[in-house]
């Protein structure tokens, strides 16, 4: 079969010929439909210090995918040839501290599909029936891949309540773009978008009209918001955008006894004044992690069952996995929403 391979710890990635991979009594063999970069991939392909600590090589990359079942061990009970299902990233051992504590996104024997194990950038992957989730109901496999990045978007959005809040997003590359449309499904009021991108501020703007935009790269954010709030600042500050700038203005913006969710990786350490922004505001900073295995992935189900909000037109380009290198070079422009490789 076909795959994306990083095969060393230099940049770049490679499209080899691999063996289709055998499955245990426990897994289930996926023919992988459609798959979606994310950010974390682009880190690989570019061979970023901070990512490459966690990643295996040689290891196919990708997480973010939906596909059929094509093969289900022995041991395995509610799945079968033909289901279509979205994967979850996070493979758990189940016996640990953090997974008997319900959180198995903590796991201490964890691995992670395209990181420290095989993904699914490929015909085929292998994974723990325990890691699909099986659509009910008829879905697109675009729209199947976008579960994953959803509930990464959807789990920042609701650490906490978010009905009556006001927020504002940092970022709208598409983690921002899907927390937004979130937010609004789930109760936000007054929402206020930030973004350097002109395109992906265009991009904001035909999918939130009524959304407040601001051009981080030409206006004050700090006071526009203030401003816009009659000095308060918002209830709840989401950064998406991975940038130490996001993370501090998060903060500047936020209301006393606000929160303040992490769910970019920034690329160099940020520095908090603690005093004013935290302390004296008594303000809660939460880091996220993925998504809450199943809650989160619940969560993205009654999201999209309300059919308020179409996630679909946050991808933006679609190639066929012979041409990774376009995808690529696309997604990591930072001009453009999800990209898609179909197989």
């Amino acid at each position: 079969m076909k795959a994306l391979v990083k095969t060393s710890r230099e940049p770049g990635i490679e499209l080899k010929d691999v063996d289709i991979p055998k499955i245990g009594s426990s897994d289930a063999l996926i023919k992988i439909k459609a798959a979606t970069i994310c950010g974390s991939d682009i880190h690989i392909y570019k061979s970023s210090p901070g990512y490459m600590r966690s990643v295996t090589v040689p290891t196919i990359i990708g997480h973010e995918a939906c596909g059929e079942v094509a093969e289900v061990g022995d041991c395995v009970t509610g799945l079968k040839k033909g289901d279509v299902v979205s994967l979850e990233p996070h493979i758990f051992c189940g016996h640990c501290y953090y997974c008997q504590t319900g959180n198995f996104h903590h796991c201490r024997n964890r691995e992670l599909l395209g990181i420290s194990t095989n993904g699914v950038f490929a015909e085929y992957t292998r994974v723990p029936a325990a890691n699909c989730w099986k659509h009910q109901k008829p879905v697109s496999s675009e729209l199947g891949a976008l579960y994953e990045p959803l509930g990464v978007a959807v789990h920042g959005v609701l650490a906490e309540e978010i009905s009556g809040k006001s927020v504002a997003v940092f970022g709208c590359g598409p983690l921002g773009l899907f927390a937004i449309g979130a937010a609004k499904v789930f109760g936000a009021t007054d929402i206020f978008a930030l973004e350097v991108s002109p395109k992906r501020l265009a991009m904001a703007k035909r999918l939130f009209p009524d959304v407040t935009l601001i051009n981080a790269a030409e206006q004050d954010a700090v006071k526009t918001i203030m401003a816009a709030t009659d000095d308060l600042g918002v209830d709840v500050s989401i950064e998406l955008s991975g940038s130490s700038e996001g993370a501090t203005q998060g903060l500047k913006v936020l209301k006393r006894c606000g929160r303040l969710s992490l769910v970019g990786v920034a690329s160099r350490p940020v520095e908090f004044d603690t005093h004013p922004d935290i302390v004296r505001k008594e303000a809660r900073v939460l880091g996220v992690l993925g998504h809450i295995l199943w809650k989160t992935w619940w969560q993205v189900q009654e999201l999209l069952d309300t059919g308020k909000f179409d996630p679909l037109p946050v991808i933006t380009h679609r190639f066929p996995l012979d041409d990774f290198e376009k995808a690529f070079t696309l997604a990591a422009s930072g001009e453009v929403g999800k990209v898609l490789l179909y197989l």
